[in-house]
């Protein structure tokens, strides 16, 4: 076995192994077979409509522990990863609207409906490629990847830190909007890329494709889980919190800061266009508003919610606050966003490690109860 091999398998213990496998059996296999084998009537029967709304949580989990990554562990509070996800999104929407072929409204083999409709002559030459899957795949990870390359480049030589870089990532991603709203962008404008037909070769809309694409992110999701865990338990972990924690002094010991800063921030930034690639799919569109700021502050919340570096909170965040809104939403649209930002403020204020903190204190609050009784208890027996 060698040393990498010996690492993974060092990532849990022997119970962490099984909660991590437990946790993937039912999402990859209970919950298809939860859809395919139960009536409709069941209690227990997930509808067709719920697989890709999980599908898009997953995407969204995948998403928070990207940004638990940079802000849980190395204390980069960005406030962009919602372009790095949207630019995965966009680069795999590419693939998808040249899959579409001669099956669009204006039956033209090479160019998407939207040009034809604005008039487009050819194709423009950064779309070439995206026919192919292979291509659009690596394009999810390679831009996102070089756009955090850069800013992370340019910010963290110069030292740029807290508030400061945070402003910078919102700018960056609301200056990406406004670029990606114009038609002349080449990218659909304020509509973006939708009225998708099939991925590969299978239709998007039949169920057992979506059931496909949920299961590939669970996977994804699991990979990723492993991934930023090895991270974090290795040594550049440990110099990543100490970099949270106490910056100068890391500087002061010869470490290199701002090559540590800029690989968690760019591997960040290919998780994050990875969460993108996936959930266009299931969505089944893109467009602009993915890149607007609020959707940036809101990845931040669902990892404050969780609990930040903890990674498993991030997941969890994700989940809770994604359902909260799908029902919220619905049930109370005038008010979702008052309620967002009242669940930010109490977590901050009463529960600064989110949900996992809460947890670990209950556990904590339980064993100290028991050691009392046991206390309690030999001291009656001595007597």
């Amino acid at each position: 076995m060698g040393p990498a091999a010996a690492r993974i398998g060092s990532l849990f213990d022997r119970r962490g192994w099984i909660a991590y496998f437990a946790v993937g059996f039912v999402l990859i296999v209970v919950v298809p077979l939860l859809n395919l084998s139960t009536s409709s009537g069941s209690f227990f029967h997930i509808g067709d409509y719920a697989i890709p709304l999980l599908g898009k949580y997953v995407c969204y989990a995948i998403l928070a522990l990207a940004m638990d990554m940079v802000w849980g562990y190395a204390g980069i509070l960005s406030l962009g990863h919602g372009a790095f996800f949207a630019l995965g999104g966009y680069a795999f929407g590419m693939y998808l609207m040249r899959e579409i072929g001669a099956r669009g409204v204006y039956a033209n083999p090479i160019l998407p409906d939207f040009m034809v409709f604005l008039n487009w002559k050819e194709l423009p030459w950064y779309w070439y490629g995206f026919n192919h899957f292979w291509f659009a795949a690596i394009m999810a990870f390679v831009v996102p990847g070089l756009l955090a390359l850069a800013v992370g480049w340019f910010a963290f030589r110069s030292r740029v830190t807290g508030v400061y870089l945070s402003i910078i990532t919102q700018a960056m991603t609301f200056a990406l909007e406004l670029a990606f709203f114009r038609n002349d962008m080449g990218f659909g404008g304020n509509n973006g890329l939708t009225d998708f037909k099939d991925v590969i070769g299978f239709d998007l809309h039949d169920n057992s494709t979506r059931i496909g694409l949920y299961v590939c992110s669970v996977l994804a999701m699991g990979v990723c889980y492993l991934i930023c865990r090895y991270v974090v338990t290795s040594k550049l972990g440990r110099v990543l919190l100490a970099l949270r924690d106490a910056e100068p002094r890391v500087r002061f010991l010869g470490y290199s800061v701002t090559n540590a800063k800029l690989f968690v921030f760019t591997l960040s930034a290919l998780i994050a266009g990875l969460a993108g690639a996936l959930y266009v799919p299931q969505i089944g569109i893109i467009n602009p508003s993915e890149f607007s700021p609020a959707n940036s502050i809101e990845i931040a919340i669902w990892v404050a919610v969780g609990g930040r570096g903890t990674l498993v909170g991030a997941i969890i965040g994700a989940f809770l606050v994604n359902f909260a809104k799908s029902y919220f939403t619905g049930a109370l649209p005038d008010v979702w966003l008052f309620l967002l930002g009242a669940l930010f403020i109490l977590v901050t204020m009463f529960l600064p490690k989110g949900v996992m903190g809460l947890a670990a204190q209950m556990r904590d609050w339980h064993l100290g109860r028991r050691a009392a009784q046991s206390a309690a208890r030999e001291a009656g027996v001595s007597q």
